[in-house]
This record gives C-alpha cells, structure tokens and sequence, in this order.
C-alpha cells in the first residue's frame, strides 16, 4: 500500500484481494463485460470454462452473471473496509448465489493460486516505484492543480485500486475511487490523463 498526502488530502493505492478472485471468476466463467464498471479482462490471461452444465440447474449463465455482477458491486461499496473475503468449502459469503457459489467451489484453489501471485507481482512493482520515486507523480497532479487554482487543496481522500488488466486505462467510481489497471503508472502521460480530471474535480 503507498500513501501520499498533504494538508487535508491523501491518496492511497493498493490491491485488492476480494477483487483479483472476482476478476479471475469472471474470467473463467466467460463473463465478458459483466458487471459496472465493465473492466477488461485481466492480464494474464485466465482461460474460460465451459459451466452449462455445472450451473444448468440454478439459472445458467443468465443467472450467473446476474449474481456475479451483485456480488462484484458489494465489493466495491465494501472497500477499503470490511472487505468480505469467501470461505470454502461452503462460501456462506455467497448465500443465495447458488451459480455463483458452484463456480467458486470448482475454481476456488487456481484462484487463490492466481491471486496470491497476482499480489506478489504487484508488491514488487510497488517496492521497485517506492525506491524509483515512481509515486512523485501523484503529489505533482495535486499541486499542479493548485497552482492553476491559486489556492490550497480541499481535504479530499482518493483510493485507487489496482488490479492487472489488460486494457491501460482507469474508471471513476464516484465519489472518490478508481480502480487502474496495475501497468497504468509505467505510462506517465497516459496516467496523467486518466487521474489528472479526477484530482482536479477533488482538489
């Protein structure tokens, strides 16, 4: 996790466990474009299943996308705090996602396996920008903005959530949070146009 900030503003980024399992269930289960906002698929690549059958008896892939798509949206309203993990072999956090929990029960230990090295990656890259000053980047959009303001920053917290897609780009969710695909810092200028408008909307 890194944190910048100054008087009355801060802005953190991190992973995000719940979510690199949503994200690889979705992947596997072939749910392109589920859920709002609709993020690319991850990167790299998880290969999808095929789960009539596993999911025939409680709705199919109408009603699986359905509860994934809930499911996801509790985890957005859910972070940073109380983020519910899910525990086999049961998933009580999954109750009354009949199709949803199948899915999770058939592909729950890849996506462990997927998420823990997902999490070591990004921890790398995090402690190879903390050394880089990769992060300077953040406080500069800040202060840009209030030098065209003429004023000091409104208190404002901005968390980004990164995640490793494959599309370079991130999405607002309001008030205050983005989530980013996990590479979009390495592109300075393409970081910039992406968060910029959102810091000068908090600032």
């Amino acid at each position: 996790m890194h944190h910048t900030g100054g008087p009355g503003w801060r802005i953190t980024m991190d992973t995000c466990t719940p979510m690199l399992m949503a994200l690889y269930f979705r992947d596997v289960a072939g749910l392109a474009g589920a859920g709002t906002p609709a993020l690319s698929h991850v990167s790299p690549a998880v290969r999808a299943a095929d789960h009539s059958m596993l999911i025939s008896g409680v709705g199919g892939v109408a009603a699986l996308r359905d509860q994934w798509e809930f499911w996801w949206s509790r985890l957005l309203q859910a972070h940073p705090s109380n983020e519910p993990n899910i525990s086999p072999p049961d998933f009580p956090e999954l109750a009354g996602l009949p199709a949803l929990q199948r899915v999770a029960q058939a592909h729950f230990g890849a996506a462990v396996s997927w998420s823990r090295e997902q999490e070591q990656v990004y921890s790398s890259m995090a402690a190879q920008r903390e050394t880089l000053g990769g992060h300077k980047i953040l406080a500069d959009l800040v202060q840009n903005r209030e030098m065209e303001l003429g004023r000091s920053s409104r208190d404002f917290t901005l968390t980004i959530v990164e995640v490793p897609l494959a599309e370079p780009r991130a999405w607002f969710l309001e008030p205050n949070r983005l989530i980013m695909s996990s590479h979009l810092l390495d592109d300075p200028e393409n970081f910039r146009s992406y968060v910029q408008p959102v810091v000068d909307l908090l600032v």
